[in-house]
Order: C-alpha cells, then sequence, then structure tokens
C-alpha cells in the first residue's frame, strides 16, 4: 500500500456468482475504485499476491470453499495482514456477523444490497487506520485530486500539518 492517495482504492471482489460479482465491479468502478474480481480461492489468492490491495470484499460461500478462510489465508500473505474484509452474503447463516467478525471482517453486508449502502460501507473500511496513515503519508499536493473519497480534500486540509509518526515507532 504504498501508492500515492492520489490513485484509487484497489479493491478485490471475491464471489463465484458472476452476476453478482460483475455488479458489485460496476459499482465500485463508478464510483471512481479500481476493482479486481476473482470467482474462486486460486484466482483470489493470485490477485491478492499480484497487487497492493486495501480492502477485500468476499461472498462467505464460495463454490468448494469458505470466504472467511479465504480471508484468512490472504491475511497470511505478505502486505495483507492489515487489508480490512468485508463480508457479504444471501445465506441465513447463523452466528455469521459475529463469524465474519472473527476473520477479520470489518463489516458483513446481506445480498442483495443497496448499491449505496455498498459505497457507504467501503468508504468506512477504507479509512481504517493503517489506510488512512498511508494515504496520508502519500498525500498529493492537492487533495482534491483524491477520486476515492470525495470527503479526503477536506479532511485533509484540516490535519495537514500532523505528522503520523513511522510504523513501528
Amino acid at each position: 500500500m504504498s501508492r500515492p492517495a492520489a490513485e484509487p482504492a484497489v479493491i478485490l471482489i471475491v464471489d463465484d456468482d458472476p452476476i453478482m460479482l460483475t455488479g458489485i465491479a460496476a459499482v465500485l468502478n463508478m464510483a471512481g475504485y479500481q476493482g479486481h474480481c476473482a470467482r474462486d480461492e486460486a484466482s483470489a489468492l493470485a490477485a491478492a499476491r499480484a497487487l497492493a490491495l486495501d480492502l477485500i470484499i468476499c461472498d462467505v460461500n464460495l463454490a468448494g470453499g469458505s470466504g472467511l478462510a479465504l480471508c484468512r489465508q490472504i491475511r497470511q500473505l505478505p502486505g495483507c495482514d492489515d487489508v480490512p474484509a468485508m463480508f457479504m452474503s444471501s445465506a441465513q447463516i447463523p452466528d455469521i456477523v459475529r463469524r465474519s467478525h472473527e476473520a477479520g471482517g470489518a463489516y458483513y453486508l446481506r445480498k442483495p444490497f443497496d448499491p449505496d449502502v455498498l459505497l457507504e460501507l467501503v468508504g468506512k473500511a477504507l479509512w481504517m487506520p493503517h489506510l488512512v496513515y498511508t494515504r496520508l503519508n502519500f498525500a498529493p499536493a492537492h487533495p482534491q485530486s483524491v477520486p476515492a473519497a470525495p470527503k479526503m480534500a477536506r479532511i485533509f486540509e484540516a490535519i495537514g500539518g500532523i505528522k503520523m509518526p513511522a510504523a513501528g515507532g
């Protein structure tokens, strides 16, 4: 996550339903995010190794596997340990919100969902501490150019003089 803040947030979308996958990617891309799609665990792991992810949106139930377990695997990859995850499902699963939180999920979204709710939760997940730190350290001279979060410009102006401590210090 060492890219400048002017670049759109990179989001990995994992769902075995191609229609849902396409719909989520379209909503995110129209909002200025960079969505990358994976229909299975192998593709998701390959994408996570190749991309500097800002967020993972993953279905709880994947064909032949668990989205919860997949996100745990992704978090074991170098540079992915603090990437926030958001889970979604249409299934009525007991304790799913608690289980998704235990798997590192920042949010849980029931399918079908309102695109505005998806975008609101994505925006909130992208303001998790490690992302704020990364985006502050690489903030452009003109924060209004940040497409990933339209309200960031005002926040960058308000906290422009604040210095963040280096990681591990």
